[in-house]
């Protein structure tokens, strides 16, 4: 979030359950294990919000990762919808919930996981979901495909559960939204967006002047996020090597604490495809470890006022060694529409992995048609949308700064490093295309271009 103060996030316990096992389901052995159960507490053909419960069932002979679980409730119309955990046994912080249109004006609930593992002829107990309009309104949910009056649990096939990408129960409904137009074009094709950046910083430093030259702002600014009391210093920017290197440090006071942020100067980014090759640490390059620590690729809108509703803010944000209540390596894709600092009010979705991703990785946003899809490595990490598409112009932004101070003796330096930035406006393109035209433009001895107009 970058730029704000904190992030909304529950940590709830996982059951005894959710088992760690050896034994891992393959797809097909997947498919003729799991089951799903369904009731609602909220069983009127009209309501102010769907309140699904569900059950998942594990009747194999192996565990099953969680986070290979997708399960679908399908809806009849197009209106805009807000997903929420009310409780659940595994906890309501390993659950993560989006629309996704299909073609025509349907669309389904698709209900992921973040962690855990569900043992062989186990369940995962309650999830009790609920979804409502973005504007409140009451909706008629007895026309939904996935919708049941029942308030007991019994098995329901008309809620669809995949596992690694394979239907695995129920009978889905609808078709699927067109897939990226030409995900795999010939590499030596031309852009076809409505211009294109591209850094390959080969700076000699902050001070040097093509920097300003070429629109970028390196933050010497006080203020948030992070540590109230920090300096944002461009002495902790440098470019080793053609690498954007953001060191930041603390010795575990607000005074001796430097963050670092490297910003373009203009706000002319909005729809199109993001693109950084970053690599994220997971410990110091001097001093002892332990900051709660943010390395970070995102764009942003200034806030105006307290939920300014063309407020707009797409992150990757790792937090190496945890951070806003957890306790290890995580890293965010984060969507916003807007907050407020005082009393704190986050409206945003986020999907995240708890894992370690020091090193090197191909991050990529693609924002067009209402969706903005985030990619790791080529993988799809998250994909969002609906009240959280950016309305404005954007910056784009890497920093690096702290949650809080631990209060450990002696200086610690973090490093984030950037390989490149790339920017193709109004165009979607696969990452596997950006790698493509990163080596082009190499190869040509582009060390830096911009043909993105000026708002």
């Amino acid at each position: 979030m970058s730029r704000n103060f904190g992030k909304l996030l529950l940590s709830l316990g996982l059951s005894s359950v959710l088992v760690g096992a050896t034994l891992v389901a393959t797809p097909a052995a997947a498919a003729q294990a799991v089951r799903l159960q369904y009731r609602t507490s909220a069983p009127g053909a009209t309501t102010a919000q769907a309140e699904p419960w569900l059950r998942l069932h594990n009747d194999g002979t192996t565990t099953i990762p969680l986070n290979q679980v997708k399960i679908r409730y399908y809806l009849t119309g197009a209106e805009t919808y807000r997903f929420a955990c009310s409780w659940a046994v595994i906890g309501c912080a390993t659950i993560n919930g989006q629309f996704v249109r299909q073609q025509g004006n349907d669309q389904y609930l698709e209900v992921g996981f973040s962690s855990g593992s569900l043992a062989s002829g186990q369940n995962t107990s309650d999830m009790q979901l609920r979804f409502y309009r973005a504007d409140w309104q009451t909706f008629t949910q007895s026309d939904d495909y996935s919708y049941g009056s029942q308030t007991s649990y019994a098995d329901w096939d008309k809620i669809a559960v995949y596992v690694n990408g394979q239907l695995a129960w129920g009978k889905p409904t609808g078709t699927e939204p067109d897939p990226d137009p030409d995900p795999d074009p010939d590499p030596t094709d031309p852009p076809g967006g409505a211009g294109e950046l591209f850094d390959d910083f080969t700076y000699t430093g902050s001070s040097d002047p093509r920097l300003t030259q070429r629109g970028w702002t390196v933050r010497s600014s006080s203020g948030g996020p992070g540590v109230p009391g920090a300096t944002w210093s461009p002495a902790g920017v440098s470019f080793p090597g053609g690498l954007l290197t953001l060191d930041s440090s603390t010795n575990g006071t607000a005074a001796g604490t430097v963050q670092t942020e490297l910003s373009t100067a203009s706000r002319k980014f909005r729809e199109g495809t993001y693109a950084a090759r970053v690599r994220f640490s997971d410990a110091p390059t001097s001093g002892p470890d332990g900051e709660h620590v943010v390395q970070t690729f995102f764009t942003i809108t200034p806030l105006r006022y307290n939920l300014d509703p063309d407020y707009g803010e797409l992150d990757f944000e790792y937090l190496p060694n945890g951070g806003w209540g957890e306790p290890g390596n995580i890293l965010y894709a984060t969507s916003w529409e807007t907050y407020q600092a005082e009393p704190w009010q986050a409206v945003n979705t986020h999907t995240e992995e708890r894992a370690s991703f020091a090193g090197w990785h191909d991050l990529v946003i693609q924002v067009s048609g209402g969706r903005m899809k985030y990619y790791v490595d080529g993988r799809l990490f998250a994909d969002h949308g609906d009240i959280y598409y950016p309305e404005t112009p954007m910056w784009i932004m890497f920093n690096q700064w702290f949650i809080d101070l631990q209060g450990a003796s002696g200086t610690r330096t973090y490093r984030q490093q950037v390989d490149y930035l790339y920017h193709s406006k109004n165009e979607v393109v696969a990452p596997s295309v950006v790698t493509s035209r990163i080596n082009a433009l190499r190869a040509a001895g582009t060390a830096f271009k911009d043909t993105v107009p000026n708002p």
